[in-house]
């Protein structure tokens, strides 16, 4: 797949302003005393410091390596180690000690395990409840291979928020994140769904799609009851990584979160930067609201 240079000089609106101060060493120490591994390192997010400086922070649990190797996804692949059992406790320390009313926890695809893991995610929110009741929960997870066991481990751990994300376009999954399928996503967010729970995904743009493509997946996305909706801009990490396609502009993803909402996403969260965990607290918070009120409203950056 031919696109912009890894070198090429990036748009202005592309360039990451850093904030370094007492609040991210905080969170760093944090991480570094309890052993904990976060998505924010790991995968290279470009908000890594806009987070830490508000103390946030995305836990990334199952270990560091993850058993796919989809073609934008900075996160190592070597065979992953086993389980560490203490993890959970030690995630619901951090998130204690941070004070965290909103805790993301997200988990590397291990599909050497016969649930995926998805005990594992569950035992964590577990811990997070016990050590600090009122936080909420987002845990972005990985399919479980479409296991309906597995996932029902994690539904009835009873997240806040239960995160999927359909990554790319139809057209695209094969080339993006060869094992895992654009259908078997629906069919875990729509099971999600089902279990009651409030349910979101993510778009990472810039892999090839065209805006037809991308207005089909929110429509998909919106048909299965989906209420939240990620859109960023995908950033090479390695040579070795897909290339860029094209940069989309501010205006564009304006333009999406349009759309999206117009086929009834309550929020969507869309700009070049925006990631996942991006936000998370208050897109949650809005999509609560905008449910509650059946009216759009201003979400809270922080």
């Amino acid at each position: 797949m031919e696109g912009i240079a890894l070198g090429d000089r990036k748009p202005d609106w592309m360039r990451a302003k850093l904030k370094l101060g007492s609040e991210v060493l905080k969170v760093k120490q944090t991480i570094r005393d309890l052993d904990l591994v976060t998505v924010c390192e790991e995968a290279g997010c470009p908000n890594l410091t806009e987070c830490w400086a508000e103390g946030t922070a995305t836990f990334m649990v199952c270990g560091e390596r993850c058993t796919r190797a989809c073609g934008f996804c900075l996160v190592d692949t070597r065979h992953p180690e086993a389980l560490d059992a203490h993890e959970p406790e030690r995630v619901a320390q951090a998130v204690d000690r941070m004070g965290l009313e909103f805790a993301v926890i997200t988990m590397v695809a291990r599909d050497d395990l016969a649930d995926g893991g998805a005990q594992h995610v569950a035992d964590t929110i577990a811990a997070i409840r016990q050590t600090r009741p009122a936080t909420q929960i987002e845990a972005l997870i990985s399919d479980c291979k479409g296991d309906p066991d597995s996932l029902q481990l994690i539904f009835d751990a009873a997240p806040n928020v239960l995160n999927h994300n359909i990554e790319t376009v139809a057209r695209l999954q094969r080339a993006v994140r060869p094992s895992a399928s654009y259908a078997r996503s629906l069919a875990v967010l729509s099971r999600s769904v089902a279990a009651g729970l409030q349910t979101k995904s993510g778009l990472v743009l810039g892999m090839g799609e065209d805006a037809d493509e991308v207005a089909a997946t929110l429509a998909d996305l919106a048909a299965v009851g989906v209420s939240i909706v990620t859109i960023g801009q995908y950033l090479r990490p390695t040579s070795h990584h897909l290339p860029v396609a094209r940069w989309w502009t501010p205006a564009e993803f304006d333009e999406f979160k349009l759309i999206g909402e117009g086929f009834g996403i309550t929020h969507v969260e869309s700009s070049p930067f925006t990631r996942s965990s991006y936000h998370a607290k208050g897109s949650a918070a809005a999509a609560e609201q905008t449910a509650a009120s059946g009216q759009s409203i201003t979400v809270d950056k922080h």
